[in-house]
């Protein structure tokens, strides 16, 4: 760490007292800010919600705890009838006050999660039957309803977009990546963007998340440039009377002690990271939360093939390192081809790169190209042309179909890469356990990503639905209770987004949705305990 003086550190800390407004003006002494040196105490100010990521899923939630509710709107009638009498029987109340259970009943969609398919199907009705249907929903801004949050990202809010390849097309409309209340076509005409299909580019979504948490007004809870460090559980005994803290990490179940000691009773969280200066040092924080919502996504650590070579540099895990080798002339002139790893669509965008910067490609991949399971199986050639493009060459430029590969493409279906070797050449082995050795000017291994959760203990193997390994999108999601999206392992510890299977940013709304309504009945109960004298707790009231 380079941080030393006070006097950044007293910069940070004024910003986290504008955050909290006026109202809180009398505890600007006790503000959660500290040294990583100094040991916590219970006169510090807790919040009630940190919410770890600033893209789409931060961004949603932090869009709901400001106050925003969802109402039926009154010239609105749901394509789905019974959907529509239930939203009829409480049409004086906002989404967020109702039974999202009793809701979301029966409702059936492309999400595992039901609150996800009930809150897509009320901002896009019928979307996957093909209809451009308006939302049936309208929005009020409530400010009784604000619940104080802050959302720390690494950079500006939008998360991983402002990062991603700015050439290609999203898979998703660009109806289906707008936020509630702000109308991306409408967003769009307004700025004199000239978007020419439904689908646009990444650059696209990053300045219209971008723009909506300026437009919604929910700047003052964002914080950029922010590194977590780790989350953990604070934990005291119950007859304490100097309330000494013990800090335990996150994955601790077992809070009796044994041999008749004292119980422990769970308390807040600690958040500990940094905050990247402008001059590149580094201000550590630490800050107490009654809440955590994770909202990471799954784009910080690329999957890996985990074979003999991989950590040569000629070997790359991303679309940005490839498109910055091209864009610095490294592959110009070179005589042998691009080796890409992968038969997902990252992996088709990179062949379409390559392919249009005159790039040969060797591409492999494990599956047969009649696997049902592919994705370009699933999308309409009409929508996405490019896609069938290489979907077309996987199945007819094989190496089997012409002993002379193919100067421009040729797949390699069915083969695994066994290593890579020093000078630049992989081994690959088929399904009959044939071997191959082929050359290549830069190898490119693009079969998914993950998220990193090294902050948690253990990586929050012990939250997911198989305990004690990596948490993935599609094989190991974090288990979480369906309608209110906290971890069923871990209280007050919620997640949404990929982390929980919804790849797509038209379910994770679902997710901010089911957490809010969650910190909404917990918030209510707590006003009324505080009202009645039966105690008030660390938190902001």
């Amino acid at each position: 760490r380079t941080y030393s003086g006070t006097e950044t550190e007293g910069q940070l800390l004024n910003s986290f007292v504008q955050y909290f407004g006026d109202s809180l003006g009398r505890k600007i002494k006790r503000m959660p800010l500290i040294e990583e040196t100094v040991l916590p105490g219970d006169s510090l100010l807790t919040l009630p919600v940190v919410i770890i990521g600033n893209g789409p899923s931060g961004i949603c939630l932090s869009y709901l705890l400001s106050g925003y509710r969802p109402y039926l709107s009154p010239e609105a009638i749901h394509p789905n009838p019974i959907l529509h009498t239930k939203l009829e029987e409480a049409r004086h109340l906002s989404i967020v006050d109702q039974d999202l259970e009793y809701l979301s009943e029966g409702l059936e969609g492309r999400s595992s999660n039901p609150v996800a398919v009930l809150f897509d199907t009320l901002l896009h009705p019928d979307a996957d039957f093909g209809y451009d249907y308006p939302p049936v929903l309208h929005w009020k801004l409530e400010q009784h309803n604000y619940i104080p949050h802050i959302v720390l990202g690494k950079g500006p809010p939008g998360g991983a977009w402002h990062s991603m390849e700015g050439s290609m097309l999203t898979i998703s409309f660009g109806d289906w990546m707008e936020l509630p209340g702000l109308s991306f076509k409408e967003w769009a005409a307004s700025k004199r963007r000239n978007i020419k299909s439904d689908r646009v580019m990444p650059e696209e979504i990053a300045c219209y998340y971008k723009h909506y948490v300026k437009v919604m007004g929910l700047q003052k809870n964002f914080r950029d440039n922010v590194y977590i460090t780790s989350v953990s559980r604070l934990y005291r005994e119950k007859d304490d009377e100097d309330r000494s803290q013990r800090n335990e990490d996150i994955s601790t179940q077992h809070l009796e002690m044994e041999d008749g000691q004292k119980s422990l009773i769970k308390r807040n969280w600690e958040v500990r990271g940094y905050q990247r200066a402008t001059d590149g040092s580094h201000v550590p924080f630490c800050l107490f939360a009654e809440n955590v919502a994770l909202a990471t996504g799954t784009f910080d650590s690329p999957g890996r093939l985990q074979v003999e070579g991989e950590d040569f540099p000629f070997v790359l895990h991303s679309m940005s390192d490839f498109g910055a080798a091209i864009s610095k002339g490294k592959l110009r002139g070179k005589a042998d081809p691009v080796l890409i790893v992968g038969a997902g669509l990252t992996a088709a965008d990179a062949v379409l790169c390559a392919y249009n910067n005159n790039i040969p490609v060797i591409h492999v991949f494990r599956r047969r190209v009649t696997d049902t399971s592919l994705i370009f199986q699933q999308l309409p050639k009409k929508l996405y042309p490019e896609y069938h493009k290489v979907y077309h060459m996987m199945c007819t430029q094989s190496h089997t179909v012409d002993s002379n590969q193919h100067s421009a493409y040729t797949s390699f279906p069915e083969h695994n890469v066994l290593s890579f070797k020093p000078e630049m050449k992989c081994v690959l082995q088929s399904a009959s356990g044939l071997k191959k050795i082929l050359k290549f000017s830069v190898a490119l291994v693009l079969i998914g990503s993950h998220p990193n959760l090294f902050f948690l203990k253990d990586q929050g193997h012990s939250i997911g639905h198989h305990s004690n390994q990596p948490i993935t999108c599609k094989g190991n999601p974090i288990e979480i209770d369906p309608y209110t999206y906290e971890c069923t392992k871990e209280a007050n510890l919620f997640a949404l987004g990929p982390l929980v299977g919804d790849n797509f940013v038209r379910f994770l709304k679902g997710g901010a949705l089911g957490i809010a309504r969650c910190l909404a009945i917990r918030q209510k109960k707590k006003h009324e305990l505080i009202e009645s004298g039966d105690g008030g707790g660390d938190g902001v009231p």
